[in-house]
């Protein structure tokens, strides 16, 4: 079963999806119906109510699934927002009020239905068609019966009643979506003419009563969130390696000729032969026979060694490769009894042997190629056999501190020096560590920026924060446990101290806050002057394009041309009854003056009028879908309980 599993990965992650989303994310049919509301009743949904009970199961799934998706680099942080925490809580009322309108109705469905939407699950299909036997195999790899998976696709048709025949059954009409491609195909001819913030920053002046009334004025733009200065233990090769001995001449000496396969390509021959058969118990004349006949052949092959292959098919008795004229391709020493061997790699390319006796008869061999010996001495792969010890001897030392770093972190909890001189390793330090990632060094007042740390992928590991703002580190700064960051890299780390979230100093924001100052009054600067330029050429409005204005190119919703949305909608939204006519539009780079000089309306196309009605009419499906469920809510009175508000908090903020 396992071994089905381990090879059906992407298989066995697709049917977890079909089997388990619907009930594990957000409680499956049966749950709904045993839970009971109690005093934690969160949201009040006609007669029932989702308990704080289904939402924490609802979460602990999430969080599982996501991480099980993710690895252990998810950080669960993202989950433990209030708009996370809302939009499950929304997802479990939407999952209950359709369960309950599908009990009220009474939807069912058919075994016909069921074995349909079975037999269409791609994964259950073998080239195309429903395979009983891969349907049988995925079951018992995920150890439910048949009846148990039959039941609960069952039930997710009967929920797909309910809003499923709305958006299935929506429909654009027809002149929508050719309004839609005509909007889409419609064309404009334009020049551009940018006035670029840079150009501008030359006249700018910021003074320092400027930057101080910004500061006085902006303080929620420099708040700096809650952070911690950590110190830390990093095992590695690197570490391990430290503690390595020096290798002696003869440990690697004894290396190399273990391993000389690795360093030395052994001599080779391409070889091809002609075999007279000497059957087991043969007699001394049937041997004669054989050799006589062998040392004919020799001497035609020795006198036209070109005719060897039409040799071996006519002579050779190795059925095997007589039809491959002889070729037994290459051959190492090692790989053949000494005689053959001796007599093989005695010979130079195209040269062929006379008759050598081996086990199986008599031979006739032919060198289609010779390779000599190659590779590197010792004295040449010296530097890279000391390298492969040492690395070899770190592998093991690295598993033994490994094993005491985790016993050690934990005898001494407040403090990681005894670990660090039992191991001979650095207690190294960081700052800047907040719980969504690493803070620049110009946020910090303290030395050791993580963000400039050579760990800083390392420390801005989502495992790394969440250990430093979770449980006894964060609350008495104790040692974390040991973090595996990836096979052969493990940290271990202790908050030393714990910055408050507060605002940046002056001092520390006044860089920020100068080029904030300078971009936002350049690009005011470039807004004006095309401003100004503009009002000029709306008075004066010319047939030839002014000086200033790139070269003409015709642009539509579909082509864009790399034109920014801002100044596509620009281009589209100005009227095109007189042309040319000049727009402006702000951008983040400045201010773009638009010339349309040319406008044409959209072209009928078939093929995209098709998609568009696919596509908006799927759009339109889901908003009537929406639509529906929100009927629905008002019909079933969903309120929201006063519990749910201390439920949307994160953790650290519930009381």
């Amino acid at each position: 079963m396992f071994e089905f599993i381990r090879t059906h990965q992407r298989l066995m992650q697709l049917v977890l999806l079909i089997l388990i989303l619907p009930s594990f994310a957000l409680i499956g049919v049966s749950g709904y119906t045993t839970y009971m509301s109690g005093d934690h009743d969160l949201v009040q949904i006609g007669d029932s109510a989702i308990t704080q009970q289904e939402f924490d199961e609802a979460r602990r799934n999430q969080l599982q699934r996501l991480q099980a998706n993710a690895g252990g680099a998810f950080d669960p942080a993202i989950l433990d927002t209030p708009q996370a925490r809302s939009a499950l809580l929304e997802s479990l009322i939407e999952r209950r009020l359709i369960i309950d309108e599908a009990t009220k109705e009474r939807f069912s469905v058919s075994d016909a239905m069921l074995r349909e939407a079975i037999a269409s699950i791609p994964e259950l299909q073998v080239d195309g068609r429903f395979s009983p036997q891969r349907y049988n195999e995925v079951l018992a790899a995920m150890g439910i019966s048949s009846r148990e998976f039959e039941q609960g696709q069952r039930a997710e048709l009967a929920l797909q009643r309910v809003l499923g025949p709305i958006g299935a059954t929506a429909r654009v009409p027809a002149s929508v979506s050719q309004a839609v491609a005509q909007a889409l195909t419609s064309q404009r001819t334009v020049r551009l003419r940018a006035f670029d913030a840079a150009d501008y920053q030359d006249d700018i002046q910021i003074t320092d009563a400027d930057i101080k009334a910004w500061y006085k004025a902006n303080p929620d733009q420099l708040q700096v969130p809650e952070y911690v200065s950590a110190s830390y233990l990093l095992l590695d090769e690197a570490a391990a390696m430290q503690g390595v001995p020096e290798v002696s001449e003869s440990e690697m000496l004894a290396y190399y000729e273990q391993n000389k396969s690795r360093y030395v390509m052994p001599a080779r021959v391409q070889v091809s032969h002609i075999l007279f058969d000497v059957p087991s118990g043969a007699s001394d004349a049937q041997r004669a026979e054989a050799r006589k006949k062998a040392e004919a052949v020799a001497e035609k092959a020795k006198a036209d060694p070109t005719r060897f292959a039409e040799l071996a098919k006519t002579e050779s008795d190795d059925a095997g490769t007589a039809n491959e004229g002889g070729r037994l391709g290459w051959i190492t020493k090692g790989s053949w009894p000494e005689a053959l061997e001796e007599a093989v790699f005695s010979l130079e390319k195209g040269q062929t042997s006379g008759v050598v006796e081996g086990p199986d008869g008599y031979h006739v061999f032919l060198a289609e190629d010779v390779q000599p010996e190659t590779g590197e001495t010792f004295e040449q792969a010296k530097a890279k056999v000391q390298s492969e010890i040492r690395r070899q001897l770190a592998a093991d030392r690295y598993a033994e501190m490994a094993t005491k770093l985790t016993d050690l972190v934990y005898d001494d909890q407040t403090s990681l020096q005894p670990a660090a001189q039992a191991l001979g390793l650095q207690v190294r330090q960081a700052n800047g560590i907040a719980r969504d990632g690493l803070l620049d060094a110009a946020d910090l007042s303290a030395e050791n920026p993580a963000s400039q740390s050579p760990d800083a992928q390392i420390l801005n590991d989502a495992r790394v924060r969440r250990a430093l703002f979770s449980g006894q580190t964060y609350t008495d700064r104790h040692n974390s446990g040991v973090i595996e960051i990836s096979p052969g890299v493990l940290v271990v780390v202790r908050i030393d101290d714990i910055t408050p979230a507060h605002v940046l100093p002056l001092e520390k924001a006044q860089d920020f806050i100068r080029e904030r100052l300078l971009a936002e009054r350049s690009r005011d600067a470039a807004r004006k002057a095309g401003e100004a330029l503009l009002a000029e050429l709306q008075a004066n409005n010319g047939a030839e394009a002014p000086e200033g204005f790139g070269t003409a190119q015709t642009i539509s919703r579909i082509d864009t041309q790399g034109l920014s949305k801002p100044v596509l909608d620009a281009a589209f939204a100005a009227d095109a009854h007189a042309l040319p006519v000049y727009v402006g539009v702000e951008g983040g780079q400045g201010y773009v003056l638009v010339r349309v000089e040319a406008a044409e309306a959209g072209k009928d196309d078939p093929t995209l009028n098709a998609s568009l009605t696919a596509q908006i009419s799927q759009a339109l499906g889901a908003a009537e879908q929406a639509a529906v469920l929100r009927a629905m809510r008002e019909a079933a009175k969903v309120r929201m309980l006063p519990d749910a508000e201390e439920a949307l908090k994160p953790e650290g903020q519930q009381g």
